[in-house]
């Protein structure tokens, strides 16, 4: 491992995400995000109630380094649930805009919000194939 090796500028750029948010549309509660030491990974704490069901868990956001490879381009992340479930994502920021793929980069299933001038509210929705997505909006708290 190199010691010369940075976090990547797409995965650094998710820095606007570091703090707690209030979250709020189809899921309701708490998010909070902080930096692992050494800002390889972005680490999202979630305590929400989606469709009257509890969802906590814990979701490591950053750029997969499988051993003996090159460091990927998408910012990745695994969602590890209290329910046993795993999910992935892909984020991607651009200018303002935030898009959370579910799955795989260019899924039909992705969030997309747009980050306030102040960087206190990200508002947008969550959209799914066939229908059923939501809207979403967190809050800087």
């Amino acid at each position: 491992m190199s010691e010369t090796n940075q976090p990547s500028t797409e995965l650094q750029s998710l820095d606007r995400l570091v703090g707690r948010w209030a979250v709020t549309g189809g899921a309701e509660g708490t998010v909070r995000y902080e930096w692992m030491p050494g800002r390889f990974f972005l680490l999202q704490h979630i305590e929400l109630t989606q469709f009257g069901q509890p969802v906590t868990g814990l979701e490591v956001i950053g750029n997969l380094r499988p051993f003996g490879e090159p460091t990927g381009a998408d910012v990745v992340s695994r969602f590890y649930g209290s329910g046993g479930d795993t999910l992935d994502y892909v984020y991607e920021l651009t200018g303002d805009t935030l898009t959370i793929w579910g799955g795989a980069k260019g899924s039909p299933a992705y969030y997309q919000g747009r980050f306030s001038a102040d960087d206190t509210t990200v508002t947008g929705e969550w959209v799914y194939p066939g229908g059923g997505g939501y809207p979403s909006t967190m809050t800087r708290i």
